[in-house]
């Protein structure tokens, strides 16, 4: 059986939120009790909609985030006993906006090589070497060094912001909506680049995605998030053919198709967006779920294990 190379173990994060003169602190959960493994080499999707807690779910693995409560394991290794350089060799992020998560006024050799440079043992001329290696791996000129961030297109800067995330050569890559500020041809590019690349330095992936098109071809396994809990989990194909839960089930009926005429298509969630400062009790995905019963409204529902996966809802029969 292959190791995991990610491990969250009932991780949980809270966040304290400030009221005012009249209005009390308060708690706001945005990661609950989750737990999953990925394997090494393994790609594991997280979707749902905004604020469902899938960025707190990257930071706390990246180690930026300390959980609540409970514990995240990568290659073994606890998050919260390594050192930010020995985590900084196992595991790095991919974000969501290559423009924002590169500076400005940095060559675009600086900033590919700051790793290399912080972590120390290196020369010039060995950091220069790599940075070139690396450069050329995710498909950049030579030339691309001497540039600014300014000076290149979008998909150029996220290949700067892939090359500085690997040219430590870590294990575990986490990708936070990697292609979201791209356009749909360069979102191609750049898909097929991290594939290659998972491939070819046998890379493990947490991808992170509101775009469930690209999570079906990226991912191994998805996991599918509300309100702060995985509601369920399952590999891609099994997925995405026949979803368990009700929510998964709106999320794959929102998606847009090209057909004319059919119009933006009606899912049954309503208007309002999930509050995580307002959970219901019961099972959370209740006051929009369309096919809740009476029981769904007073009791929690628990993990169910089935063939193909997990999934929480008392709907579901294992």
């Amino acid at each position: 059986m292959t190791a995991a190379a990610i491990e969250a173990r009932s991780v949980r994060r809270t966040f304290r939120v400030r009221g005012g003169m009249l209005v009390p602190d308060r708690n706001i959960v945005a990661v609950d009790d989750v737990s999953f493994e990925v394997p090494a080499g393994g790609v594991l999707g997280v979707v749902g909609e905004s604020g469902c807690g899938k960025s707190t779910l990257a930071r706390l693995i990246l180690g930026l985030l300390p959980p609540t409560a409970g514990e995240i394991v990568v290659d073994g290794q606890r998050v919260a006993d390594m050192d930010r350089r020995a985590r900084a060799r196992l595991i790095q992020p991919v974000f969501q906006d290559p423009f924002a998560s590169l500076n400005p006024r940095r060559r675009v050799r600086d900033i590919v090589g700051l790793p290399l440079a912080a972590q120390g043992g290196l020369s010039r001329r060995e950091i220069a070497s790599q940075v070139e290696a690396m450069l050329e791996r995710v498909g950049l000129a030579r030339d691309m060094a001497d540039r600014l961030p300014t000076q290149l297109s979008g998909g150029q800067r996220q290949r700067v912001a892939i090359a500085r995330a690997l040219v430590l050569r870590p294990r575990i890559v986490v990708c936070d909506e990697p292609t979201s500020a791209l356009d749909v041809s360069v979102q191609a590019q750049i898909l097929n680049l991290l594939a290659e690349l998972r491939r070819d330095l046998n890379l493990t992936y947490l991808f992170i995605s509101h775009n469930l098109a690209v999570v079906e071809h990226v991912a191994t396994e998805v996991a599918v998030m509300y309100l702060g809990r995985i509601v369920e989990r399952a590999g891609t194909e099994a997925l995405f053919r026949a979803p368990q839960h009700p929510y998964t089930r709106a999320l794959l009926a929102s998606v847009l198709t090209p057909e004319p005429g059919l119009g933006v298509p009606d899912v049954g969630l309503g208007d309002s967006l999930p509050d995580p400062a307002n959970i219901p009790g019961g099972c959370r995905f209740h006051p929009r779920c369309p096919v809740a019963i009476d029981r769904c409204r007073h009791v929690a529902p628990s993990l169910t294990r089935l063939p193909t996966g997990i999934v929480e809802c008392h709907l579901v029969v294992a």
